[in-house]
């Protein structure tokens, strides 16, 4: 189906597919992912939480702008990639402390902001008007982005935990190298994902526009200027 009615399913199938088309470039945009797995391993409980929402988000936006790259075929040593990265910084940033608390807070956010890293890539925005954007854009169709975001991370959680099963009982590695190893081929499919869900959101928002538009030169049933009457002029009964 075109984006503007491709269902949540068809979106991860897409996100597979260019995965498998582009795969060592995609496989790339596992590391920053990996170096935050990492960290969690290495930064205790406590205040270190805050260097780990430092890190996580500076290293979490690298694979989001690398992500739009591929998918939406932009450059990614640009200045509207560097313009994407910063606000990539800022979204990601709150993720840990919400997803914390539960994980749906975290994805609401970043169903309701994200877009603004896509479209700052894209329409060559700056920080201001993307975030604007991209939460014009989650509106469009606020249910699909959420349950895109959803859908792609249990799906993600779920391969990456079967890969991380194999690796630590096939293969001999340590629980720090099977995690690490199963985030960096695995996690690509989120970030992908949501660079497609612009695709279907800008989609969809165009295609609503147009319907408005439609509607708006749909001519009244009745026009009070057109010539003639509905009914002859009638004349007065002269009196009995």
């Amino acid at each position: 189906l075109p984006p503007e009615q491709r269902t949540v399913g068809q979106l991860v199938g897409e996100a597979m597919r260019t995965y498998g088309n582009r795969f060592w470039a995609a496989l790339a945009i596992g590391l920053p992912v990996a170096a935050v797995n990492a960290l969690v391993v290495a930064v205790p409980r406590g205040p270190g939480q805050l260097l780990l929402a430092a890190g996580g988000g500076v290293l979490m936006a690298v694979s989001y702008v690398g992500a739009c790259a591929i998918v939406l075929e932009r450059p990614f040593r640009s200045r509207s990639a560097l313009v994407a990265y910063a606000i990539g910084v800022l979204v990601f940033i709150p993720f840990p402390f919400l997803a914390t608390v539960f994980v749906l807070p975290g994805l609401v956010w970043l169903a309701f902001v994200g877009l603004a890293v896509p479209a700052a890539f894209v329409e060559r925005l700056g920080v201001p008007a993307a975030f604007a954007r991209g939460i014009q854009l989650a509106r469009a169709d606020f249910v699909h982005v959420l349950g895109g975001l959803a859908t792609l991370a249990l799906v993600v959680f779920l391969t990456q935990a079967a890969l991380y099963l194999v690796l630590r009982e096939f293969a001999e590695n340590t629980r720090v190298v099977a995690a690490i190893l199963a985030s960096v081929v695995v996690s690509p499919l989120v970030f992908i994902g949501a660079a497609l869900l612009y695709l279907d959101q800008e989609a969809r928002l165009r295609s609503r526009e147009r319907r408005k538009e439609r509607d708006a030169d749909v001519p009244h049933a009745v026009h009070a200027h057109r010539k003639g009457h509905p009914d002859p002029a009638r004349k007065s009964r002269p009196p009995a």
